[in-house]
């Protein structure tokens, strides 16, 4: 036994130690050499080989979209939302893991979402290891539920060999009005950005943030998966209401409908743009101009039919043998058809731009209470001036007329707003001078952009002209709206400030930022940005511009609707070339008259009809907006209703689209709660007979005036005494031959305005401006 163990003793020698510490020692160099150089691998190539390993691995990473924000109008009703839908997604290497799988899958794919199960097998075999294909977008929940319910264990239609496929999440937006308040909404593009309106304007407000959703996949695609979520949009909620847009939208379509075709092929006017309100915020409160589009296809070419045609430019298209007297090139279903995508989209585009702040015009006599008021501000004028108008006025070698080239006779600062004598306020306008003139049109805004929350404000900087350049026939034309450019929130904005006691308050079409939790994250309150005129000023302009709709000579009576009193202004302008018989009618107009918080503007461009130079196309459709929207804002009625006006209004009544509102005859209840009217002592009987007594009274007063005013339209009106063309009912000149208007004494079809391009012809200069 001891022999055995000294020989196992002897077994591990010195000699082996040795060894062993030898092999220690480079097993140990080995490794601190490896991880020296591991260590300069990380720091000089570390990317690099980190690019290497990731791209021989696989990932899964989709994006999640957010939902963009809605658009509201101030009641609440919702104009524009995003509505979720599914894109199908196919996933080629998950599928052909068994032959079992494709046919079950490629069937069900053709059955319910209607695809093509050839180009699906071709692309599973030329893309055998794909894991991300779209095979439909955009697909509503109603189509994909069933489609689910095969892949879903449990459900009855459950089938296990549905495999590949699944469904990726998307938004779509959507305006369940279709074409309500378009060029106020705008729309969005397929990938989600907003064009035109509110969708671009509020464009980052409204979008979100995408989210993502990522990780590693091993061989049987399972792994952890780490997400993102998506932050969906911010919602906005507008000053529009909504039962206002629909009424102004609804009678100027009706306007559109009864002049289309009229007078030449193409709608009811080149344009037509209506703005309403509230002359104490700025609040739009509807906005809309035709022609229109639907928001749920803006391509949709059948809304081009009977517009005029652009140039490459956005101008108004003119043909070199085209006659001055046409007002465009109106398109038709044929040239449409014939068009290239380029011009497509140039006519669309025109189509999509909102008329009512992308559009300028010459604004015409809307423009002439600015002109008294800056007089009345600065001191040149106090109210009580008096002019001779025998029908024109020489200025600068010019002889420019009055709308009447038979003379208005003796005009006072009143009556040239009521009658919309334009040599009147020539007269103004050199007691201003040009200085003081052209200071208050910055002052009031012309020349400026409003900065709406629109995208597409037309920038007016260079359509007005400056004190230095300013000449003495530019300074008489400018008086009376012409030979300069306005757009329609420009010019109603500004007139908010004259009838409000002076505030030019910003305006705006969005009043609330709401979070898509339903939390107010900003209210946008009214802004004054600066006072234009005094409160007397303001006064005595409302005094005026009453005359204009109240006034026996007024040129605005026929706004007036049904049981009210309102105030405004008449505008004709001439476009360009002058004598080319083409105009801008419109009608500026507020409510209540005596104290107004309303204002609205209807311009219409270029109506559909043989004689243009007529306000009447603009305050047809004031007045039937008013009758339907006064008594809709809780307006009582203030004036009697003649049997015509009744008749008219419940003609208007059968037709509205709001709540109507108790008449004055409907609301002439007694008080105390007697709902018959009669008093506590039984007096009923006996204040109708006084009330009839005094209808009476009033009725033949109303008739002596009327007649009165007969007497003096014998006396003064020279055009009475004319030959009356049986088509028109207009009298007929007998030195021009041209139509002259039985009511004002307007000359149809001269060359009103001289073109100021050079020296004045003697025919040139016999020129004279519109109403």
């Amino acid at each position: 036994m001891k022999q055995n163990s000294r020989v196992n003793k002897q077994k591990f020698t010195i000699g082996m130690k040795k060894k062993l510490v030898v092999l220690f020692v480079i097993v140990l160099l080995a490794f601190v050499g490896l991880g020296v150089r591991l260590i300069l691998i990380t720091k000089n190539n570390g990317e690099e080989y980190e690019k290497q390993v990731l791209s021989q691995q696989q990932y899964d990473s989709t994006t999640i979209p957010f939902r963009r924000g809605e658009i509201k109008d101030s009641n609440g009703t919702i104009l524009a939302y995003s509505e979720k839908v599914y894109n199908v997604i196919l996933d080629a290497k998950l599928l052909l893991r068994s032959d079992k799988y494709v046919d079950p899958t490629v069937n069900a794919l053709v059955k319910y979402f209607k695809l093509d199960g050839g180009e699906i097998r071709n692309y599973l075999s030329e893309h055998p290891t794909s894991q991300y294909y779209t095979l439909a977008k955009k697909i509503e929940y109603d189509q994909v539920a069933p489609f689910q319910d095969l892949m879903t264990p449990g459900s009855d239609t459950y089938d296990e060999n549905i495999q590949g496929v699944w469904f990726e999440d998307n938004y779509i937006r959507k305006y369940p009005n279709g074409t309500m308040a378009c060029d106020v909404i705008g729309f969005t593009t397929s990938d989600n950005i907003g064009t035109y309106g509110l969708e671009e304007y509020y464009n980052d407000t409204l979008s979100g943030t995408l989210g993502r959703e990522f990780g590693y996949l091993d061989e049987d695609s399972t792994l952890e998966r780490t997400t993102i979520p998506a932050t969906d949009g911010d919602s906005i909620v507008t000053t529009i209401d909504g039962n206002l847009q629909t009424i102004v939208e609804k009678y100027i379509k009706q306007y559109n409908d009864e002049h289309a075709n009229k007078a030449r092929q193409g709608n009811g006017a080149n344009n037509i743009g209506c703005i309403m309100m509230d002359v104490h915020t700025g609040d739009i409160l509807a906005m809309a101009s035709y022609p229109n589009y639907d928001l749920n296809n803006p391509r949709d070419t059948s809304k081009l039919i009977g517009m005029p045609m652009v140039d490459e430019k956005g101008k108004l298209l003119v043909l070199e043998d085209q006659s001055v007297f046409d007002s465009g090139v109106y398109m038709t279903e044929e040239m449409i058809a014939d068009f290239s995508d380029e011009e497509t989209y140039r006519q669309l585009n025109a189509l999509w731009k909102n008329y009512c702040i992308s559009d300028t015009y010459e604004p015409g006599s809307v423009s002439k209470p600015f002109t008294t008021a800056t007089g009345l501000e600065i001191g040149a004028l106090s109210g009580n001036e008096h002019y001779n108008c025998n029908g024109s006025l020489e200025i600068g070698d010019w002889k420019i007329h009055c709308h009447n080239t038979y003379g208005d006779g003796d005009v006072s600062v009143e009556r040239a707003i009521e009658i919309s004598c334009n040599v009147a306020l020539m007269h103004e306008a050199q007691a201003i001078g040009k200085e003081n003139f052209t200071k208050f049109q910055r002052q009031f805004g012309f020349g400026l952009k409003t900065n709406i929350d629109l995208a597409g404000e037309f920038r007016t900087e260079g359509l007005t002209i400056a004190a230095s350049d300013m000449t003495s026939t530019d300074l008489a034309t400018n008086a009376f709206g012409q030979n300069y450019n306005c757009d329609m929130i420009e010019m109603i904005t500004a007139f908010s400030s004259l009838i409000n006691g002076g505030y030019y308050y910003e305006p705006h079409v969005v009043k609330k930022i709401v979070s898509s939790s339903g939390s107010t994250i900003k209210n946008i309150e009214p802004r004054v940005l600066r006072q234009t005129i005094s409160p007397s000023t303001s006064e005595k302009i409302i005094q005026y511009c009453n005359k204009v709709v109240a006034g026996e000579e007024g040129t605005g009576k026929t706004a007036r609707p049904a049981g009210y009193m309102i105030g405004g202004k008449t505008g004709t302008a001439q476009t360009l070339p002058r004598g080319n018989r083409q105009y801008v009618v419109s009608f500026m107009g507020y409510a209540p008259a005596d104290h107004p918080e309303i204002a609205i503007y209807v311009v219409v461009d270029r109506p559909n009809v043989a004689l243009q130079d007529d306000a009447k196309n603009a305050t047809w459709i004031v007045k039937r907006v008013l009758t339907e929207a006064l008594p809709y804002l809780n307006y009582p009625m203030t004036e009697e209703i003649s049997d015509k006006e009744q008749a008219e209004l419940d003609e208007i009544r059968a037709n509205m689209v709001t709540p109507t509102q108790p008449n004055q005859e409907d609301g002439a209840a007694a008080e105390d709660g007697n709902p018959d009217g009669e008093n506590s002592e039984g007096e009923k009987a006996e204040e109708t007979s006084e009330e009839g007594k005094a209808d009476e009274k009033k009725e033949d007063a109303e008739k002596q005036k009327k007649d009165k005013k007969e007497e003096k339209k014998d006396d003064t009106n020279i055009w009475e005494s004319f030959d009356v063309d049986e088509t028109t009912g207009y009298y007929i000149d007998p030195n021009t031959g041209n139509l002259v208007n039985p009511e004002n004494g307007n000359e149809m079809g001269g060359d009103d305005l001289p073109d100021f391009t050079g020296a004045p012809t003697a025919e040139a200069a016999e020129g004279k401006s519109s109403e």
